[in-house]
């Protein structure tokens, strides 16, 4: 593979990457407020436009975190065949959570069109299904995601950075670090000691968000360090 195939592969990691991120941002622009008003299932269908833009941005951003390893693995596993195989695999369980997480929106905007047609007509029992529906997706986002997906496959990929030297070190120790930070918050939710979007969790979520797109902007205008194939055996 030659060097400028390498340089090729980092940009498309960079911007997908960069995707991903801004995708996630839009998505919560669109529906945070609406989704994290306590069961609020009249709101929900009065911005079902809303609701379904910042779905679909979700679907975008699980697209993008696939690809990232996709992108990657043609040096991933020059290093490591193991490690890109279970980055990989990390990002497709984490782009499935998202996935979950828009089939439970559009279920629950369904639920309250199904609510407004039926007026105040069991009302308890559409807002106990609207309470099950962001249940799951919560516990999801922020908890399973959190702590089981996204920060272990973040640090097989930064290790492997750190180890092959693929970027500066300090730029995948930061990314490590980073990694350990969003571990901790995922935790910290998942025993109720925090809330989700709480002032503690995204502290603790900032310095791998900003990492990522260090990132992402390095591997566009510099691209990995990597060394021939022949080199490496």
């Amino acid at each position: 593979m030659t060097m400028s195939n390498d340089r090729r592969i980092a940009r498309r990691v960079g911007v997908f990457f960069i995707v991903a991120t801004v995708a996630g941002i839009l998505s919560l622009s669109f529906t945070g407020s609406i989704l994290d008003t306590p069961n609020d299932l009249t709101s929900i269908a009065e911005h079902e436009i809303q609701v379904l833009t910042g779905s679909f941005f979700v679907l975008i951003m699980a697209v993008a975190v696939t690809a990232i390893p996709i992108a990657a693995y043609p040096i991933l596993r020059r290093y490591s065949e193991s490690i890109a195989i279970g980055y990989f695999g990390a990002r497709v369980v984490e782009a499935v959570i998202f996935i979950i997480d828009v089939l439970s929106v559009l279920v629950l905007l369904s639920l309250s069109r199904a609510f407004l047609d039926a007026g105040s007509n069991d009302a308890a029992y559409f807002h106990t299904l609207g309470e099950l529906l962001l249940a799951v997706r919560d516990w999801g986002g922020h908890v399973i995601l959190s702590i089981a997906v996204f920060p272990l496959g973040a640090m097989m990929f930064y290790y492997l950075l750190y180890q092959a030297k693929l970027v500066p070190r300090w730029l995948s120790g930061w990314g490590i670090i980073g990694a350990v930070l969003y571990l901790l918050a995922g935790i910290l939710i998942f025993f109720t000691l925090v809330e989700p979007y709480s002032t503690v969790q995204i502290i603790l979520s900032i310095p791998l968000a900003v990492q990522e797109m260090v990132l992402a902007v390095w591997l566009i205008a510099k691209g990995f360090h990597t060394v021939s194939k022949e080199h490496t055996n």
